[in-house]
């Protein structure tokens, strides 16, 4: 039996709003990202159909740029490990078991992070990238929300359209 999305499931914690929105889309993001992934191949999960990026990118774009944004949230600089991480992602040679281990430790850490936040004004100012242009905490975690759904919608499509694929050619 389907249950409703994260957000349509009671309040789990005492948090604000915008981290609990948060945390409901990193909870939707990876039931997604395991209903979807569930029965590719390797060679599914490196696919470009039509030109399109990878599922395997697409996850680790997620759980690496959840860690860049928190990081800018935290007001810190990113790190050489996470500059390095980023060039990478688009690597087609992880397995598919380890690309998923690494998708679920960050977004485990993701949420301990978010909550970590709570305590801070989601109007405090940050800066993010080498140009240090103008956000807030508040701006941050949206975004995190908004572009993780972007991404769960593109693994979305290009499963469905993988596996559309794979029935045409039987």
């Amino acid at each position: 039996m389907s249950q409703p999305e994260p957000w349509l499931r009671g309040r789990k914690e005492d948090l604000p709003a915008v981290h609990l929105a948060v945390l409901n889309a990193l909870e939707l993001t990876s039931e997604n990202v395991d209903h979807w992934s569930f029965g590719l191949t390797q060679d599914d999960f490196h696919a470009q159909p039509h030109g399109l990026p990878s599922i395997a990118f697409h996850i680790r774009h997620i759980a690496r740029s959840i860690d860049r944004l928190l990081t800018y949230a935290e007001d810190n600089e990113l790190s050489e490990a996470q500059l390095t991480a980023l060039k990478t992602e688009s690597e087609p040679t992880a397995p598919i078991r380890t690309i998923l281990d690494e998708f679920h430790a960050s977004l485990d850490r993701a949420c301990l992070r978010v909550r970590e936040l709570a305590p801070i004004n989601v109007e405090t100012p940050r800066s993010v990238g080498r140009q240090h242009l103008p956000t807030t905490v508040g701006g941050l975690l949206v975004h995190i929300a908004d572009h993780t759904q972007r991404h769960t919608g593109q693994i979305i499509t290009t499963a469905k359209l993988l596996h559309a694929l794979r029935a045409e050619s039987r």
